[in-house]
């Protein structure tokens, strides 16, 4: 099985590196192992879906409406 640095895998999937750090921490990224300080991510693993909030939806509610 191949794997891949960060580096290697942000320049392939178009994201920056730090973004990827954080999917590996979240278990997001199938296979992904952390050797030490780093991770390595298996080549075939797929980029996966963005899952945060994009709409700005829930950053200004009241408390009133958050119940």
């Amino acid at each position: 099985m191949e794997f891949l640095s960060i580096r290697q895998t942000s320049e392939k999937w178009g994201i920056s590196p730090r973004r990827i750090q954080i999917l590996c921490n979240q278990n997001r990224i199938s296979g992904a192992t952390k050797i030490g300080y780093s991770w390595v991510i298996p080549a075939c693993a797929e980029k996966p879906k963005d899952a945060r909030v994009k709409t700005g939806k829930y950053v200004r509610l009241t408390a009133k409406e958050r119940d």
